[in-house]
């Protein structure tokens, strides 16, 4: 990608302490954008803020919680007055709780939704009258394949990310009658952070993703992509995209069988004393970019043939499922 595209580009993230929101901001820095970097963790930022600085980068820190409508509007009107625009807006800061749904407390559910939920339509509610100023405008929401399939022992995540699919599809529909504002929803697959070390976790029992784990930097690649070619929905990692197809020739089947591998990994995970996590307060651990889960680029194996065996897996258990009846 052209260096000049994106140099000088006003570009705000949400989330930029860690995971894929550190990963985004250094990719941006390599091309010269003005970042502003906003998270609850001042420390962790100001690490960030070196990393991308020594790029070449212009950066703003605004310590912000996304949970508060007000912080997210001093975050706006900090970012436009610093930079004097606003050309790209990254919804990215996220949470994440498991636990049987009835022995989850509800402020934790609560919480879930208030940071992946209306964290992101605070952002968009904060950053639109800019945008509408200037009849231009990216906005980018990293909502996860959770928007499309469900996430059993998370159901205040599913419910969240369920719901910001539907909020960024009403927005977009809204918007089109402004062509130069753009709502572009990213899907990624499970990717390798520390958001699993962060989350809140009522199972007893110690969390891991499920394979295949991307690396976050390709997630950060497309939304510098998205940032100059903006698109309506990108699918991040060959598992994403089937994965939403799985659950839509098979939803019933695709959900029963997400349930129960997170049971089968229950039955030999190491035991934990249940946690909050960084739900309610930041942490002080896990700050990178990487979760040290194991990760690849999403291209050692085509997406064709990922899709290809999921389907026909999942059709033979279809009809397996079916003589049994």
């Amino acid at each position: 990608m052209d260096k000049h595209e994106l140099k000088n580009k006003a570009i705000v993230i949400t989330g930029a302490s860690s995971g894929a929101g550190r990963a985004a901001a250094v990719e941006f820095a390599k091309y010269g954008s003005a970042i502003v970097l906003a998270a609850r963790n001042e420390e962790a930022l100001h690490e960030v803020a070196a990393e991308c600085t020594g790029l070449g980068a212009m950066v703003l820190v605004v310590v912000t919680d996304v949970t508060d409508p007000k912080a997210m509007i001093n975050l706006a009107n900090a970012a436009n007055d610093w930079a004097g625009k606003i050309d790209v807006w990254i919804n990215n800061a996220g949470v994440l709780a498991a636990g049987e749904f009835d022995h989850t407390p509800m402020e934790v559910h609560e919480q879930v939704i208030q940071t992946n939920l209306l964290g992101y339509i605070y952002g968009a509610h904060a950053v639109m009258p800019f945008f509408k100023a200037r009849q231009q405008g990216t906005l980018i929401n990293n909502i996860s394949i959770g928007g499309y399939l469900p996430v059993p022992y998370g159901t205040g995540y599913t419910a969240s990310k369920f719901g910001l699919r539907g909020f960024s599809e009403a927005l977009r529909a809204e918007l089109s009658v402004w062509p130069g504002i753009h709502i572009c929803d990213l899907f990624p697959g499970f990717l390798d952070t520390p958001g699993i070390h962060h989350a809140g976790n009522y199972t007893g029992k110690a969390l891991k993703p499920a394979q295949p784990v991307y690396d976050p930097k390709l997630l950060a690649e497309t939304m510098v992509k998205v940032a100059v070619n903006p698109k309506s929905n990108r699918y991040v990692g060959g598992a994403s995209a089937v994965l939403k197809l799985s659950h839509a020739l098979f939803p019933g089947l695709t959900t029963k069988f997400a349930g129960y591998l997170m049971r089968r990994h229950f039955k030999s995970a190491d035991r934990i004393t249940p946690t909050s996590g960084n739900l309610f307060n930041t942490v002080d651990y896990g700050m990178s970019t990487n979760g040290m889960f194991g990760s690849d680029n999403g291209n050692k194996i085509p997406g064709k043939y990922i899709a290809g065996a999921l389907v026909a897996g999942l059709a033979a258990g279809f009809f397996l499922m079916n003589l049994r009846k």
